[in-house]
């Protein structure tokens, strides 16, 4: 525990080892790690150019239908056709329903609607299925996209979406109606998901692998997305430390994790796990405190204010910057037990913290300055109309107002490098990347640590030299292994392979070296796919 708090109070790189270590210190070894933490957050808000502030987003929550396929042992929020029809409500809730709540919260100052589902709920529940298409949608996630644009259109709030597990395509229908969407990771332990009596068995969406990828095509698609961790479900130290790591490799690598949410267990009646004992608050403010220093002084990391009691200053002693949504309008519907705190209560606990609470928007700031390809122009005029020009943060007067929602007028204007086609032939390449590498392909060490260890096989002198000696007799005759071993050649066998094909070469066309003299029309280099080995897309 020493040297870990050593390294934490260092700076230096924690490993999952160390990190698994921290998030079990406790008293005096607590505070020591809970105070280097949040010399990290002040140097990253420091850095941001808001010192001393901690954010809010101004919500309404919006449980667009109740319905899941998934069967998590602890969810409340989860239920059935039949419940749904015996309370009088619909499989999902109507446009009026959603629009009801979206006017009267932009009416309280409200800037987000936060829309939460249950994942796909049409491959369960046929009655799921037979709403939407008595309605005329595809699928949910047509359902939510329509419900989003008439959320923009109509009241002006900005919706964040909760659908669940998303693919690539579904991730294209909604960037242009949602400036930020979410899911959280939970846990990379398999066991709790693939094990039964798991707290995740049964749930298909639940599968790390799967979340972990959603989490990777959020970031290749340039949405800023919301994601972190459930602790105390079952999991080890170990795991939890790991799930931090994943976390990490997927921010560094796309840059697309705007926001880092630490949630702590609860029980609760009538479900699987209503015997569990609650997450402890010292496991939280650990887990808090670990998760700033593995993710470091920019990252943004949030702990939800309704799920403690009146702990709000050690979660800021722990390294949070952010409290995510509260709402003055509608309740918690996944911990309905827990109310929101009003904002004057949370404003007067920041301040007693030392810190200032300033309401930010859907969408993290740092996106909003960005702009394109993170903000869709669709949304420009939406976000724009809500954004402090100066800060990206909410501006406090803004009253949301609804506005079109079309594709943007403008004729295309071109950006990035548009001049390639004249300095490469005159100029030549002036450095080995890009200048917006970082930003279109992800952080270089990052890759360098997701690398399997082990890519190249271990080779035995003999297999090398029995391959070189079949290539030189007659290299029609090498074997699949033969062939796998002369790839791996280095040192004086790569020169001997390379003498071989050089004789080769001489003796099937002799010493003559042809070329052809040709142009490259280069339609256009403007790209979505981010290549990490491209230079050339835009």
């Amino acid at each position: 525990m020493r040297r870990a708090l050593k390294r934490a109070r260092d700076g230096v790189a924690l490993d999952t080892a160390e990190a698994a270590v921290l998030l079990q210190a406790r008293g005096d070894d607590l505070e020591e790690l809970m105070a280097s933490a949040a010399r990290v957050r002040d140097a990253g808000l420091e850095a941001a150019g808001r010192p001393g502030v901690i954010t809010y987003s101004r919500s309404v929550f919006i449980p667009l239908t109740r319905l899941c396929r998934d069967k998590c042992h602890y969810c409340t929020f989860a239920t059935v056709p039949g419940k749904l029809r015996r309370a009088g409500h619909g499989m999902f809730m109507s446009p009026d329903e959603v629009l009801a709540i979206a006017r009267r919260g932009a009416e309280m100052g409200c800037k987000e609607a936060l829309i939460t589902l249950g994942d796909r709920p049409e491959d369960r529940w046929p009655e799921a299925r037979a709403w939407l298409e008595a309605e005329g949608y595809d699928d949910t996630i047509a359902y939510v996209r329509a419900m989003a644009i008439r959320i923009l259109e109509e009241t002006g709030l900005l919706p964040h979406l909760n659908p669940g597990v998303l693919t690539w395509t579904d991730f294209q229908r909604l960037k242009p109606v949602a400036p930020s969407m979410g899911m959280m990771l939970e846990t990379t332990a398999e066991r709790l998901w693939s094990e039964p009596g798991g707290p995740h068995y049964g749930s298909p969406d639940k599968e790390p692998a799967v979340r972990l990828r959603v989490l990777e095509d959020a970031g290749r698609s340039s949405v800023p997305f919301t994601s972190g961790l459930l602790i105390g479900i079952g999991e080890t130290y170990e795991e939890r430390a790991e799930s931090l790591f994943a976390l990490r490799r997927v921010s560094r690598s796309y840059h697309g994790i705007q926001e880092v949410i630490v949630q702590n267990f609860r029980a609760k009646p009538d479900t699987a796990m209503r015997g569990m004992p609650d997450a402890e608050l010292d496991d939280l403010v650990a887990t808090v405190a670990v998760a700033r220093h593995i993710l470091g002084p920019t990252a943004c990391v949030q702990a939800p204010p309704n799920l403690v009691d009146a702990e709000y200053e050690q979660l800021i002693g722990a390294g949070i910057d952010d409290w995510g949504g509260v709402s003055p309008l509608t309740p918690d519907h996944v911990n309905p037990e827990r109310p929101w705190p009003q904002v004057d209560e949370l404003a007067e606990r920041s301040a007693a913290a030392g810190f200032r609470l300033r309401e930010r928007l859907a969408v993290y700031p740092e996106y909003i300055q960005r702009g394109e390809p993170w903000l869709d122009p669709r949304l420009l005029p939406h976000v724009t109309a809500l954004a402090d020009p100066g800060t990206g943060l909410a501006r406090e007067d803004a009253i949301p107002t609804g506005l079109p929602w079309q594709e943007p007028d403008e004729a295309f204007s071109a950006s990035g490098r548009t001049d390639l086609h004249r300095t490469i032939d005159t100029e030549g390449r002036t450095g080995d990347r890009r200048e917006d590498f970082d930003e279109v392909y992800g952080d270089w060490e990052a890759l360098r640590e997701a690398a399997a260890p082990g890519m190249v096989p271990s080779r035995i002198d003999a297999d090398v030299k029995a391959a070189l000696s079949r290539a030189a007799d007659d290299p029609t005759r090498l074997t699949d292994p033969e062939a796998l071993a002369l790839l791996h050649a280095e040192g004086p066998a790569l020169d001997a392979l390379c003498r071989i094909a050089d004789d080769l070469r001489r003796a099937t066309v002799g010493d003559d070296v042809t070329y052809i003299v040709t142009r490259n029309i280069n339609f256009t280099n403007v790209c979505y796919t981010g290549c990490r080995f491209c230079a050339f897309a835009q």
